[in-house]
């Protein structure tokens, strides 16, 4: 069992494994182009996809449309071209439209930098939206998937019942 007492530790052994790996796709996106747009749109096409799918089809994409307002200037099938062969390319497409689209409409042309209103941007789940948070505005959020939330209860660090209830249990865990 992990505690708040060896949390610390735990940690340390972590990064101590994970220093030789690549960074994943979406950090290197944001370490690249410092833009919380492209990193949202990298995650959405990340979803379902291996990392070394995603970097060069965010590349691809992010050639032909780096900004919202560019975005909309291309069509579903160019998109659709340039993430193949991203898993369910078709649909993320048609995503990155819809909020490449409300981004302009709703929010200004900018990604909001808050968690409840990511959310309200059609395909943006919480994992999604504190991958953003993280990576695209460097503010401190957790993401949760499925086996974050496994392994953490696994390591009985919490004890919750699905990766939402986890997020806030490791938010008032964890150190930022």
């Amino acid at each position: 069992m992990v505690t708040n007492t060896n949390i610390d530790q735990v940690i340390k052994k972590v990064r101590v494994r994970l220093k030789d790996l690549p960074d994943p796709s979406v950090t290197l996106v944001g370490k690249r182009w410092k833009s919380p747009y492209l990193v949202l749109i990298s995650c959405i096409m990340s979803l379902r996809t291996k990392d070394e799918t995603t970097l060069p089809a965010s590349e691809r994409l992010f050639k032909l449309a780096d900004n919202p307002r560019d975005m909309l200037k291309l069509k579903p099938r160019q998109i659709e071209k340039a993430i193949f062969p991203v898993g369910f390319y078709r649909t993320k497409a048609k995503t990155i439209l819809g909020i490449s689209r409300d981004i302009i409409d709703k929010h200004g042309g900018r990604v909001p930098d808050d968690l409840n209103v990511l959310l309200t941007l059609k395909g943006v789940g919480r994992k999604t939206a504190n991958l953003v948070l993280t990576e695209g505005f460097h503010k401190p959020a957790i993401c949760v998937d499925t086996h974050v939330h496994r392994i953490s209860n696994r390591f009985g660090y919490v004890k919750t019942a699905n990766p939402e209830e986890t997020e806030w249990a490791l938010r008032g865990k964890l150190p930022k």
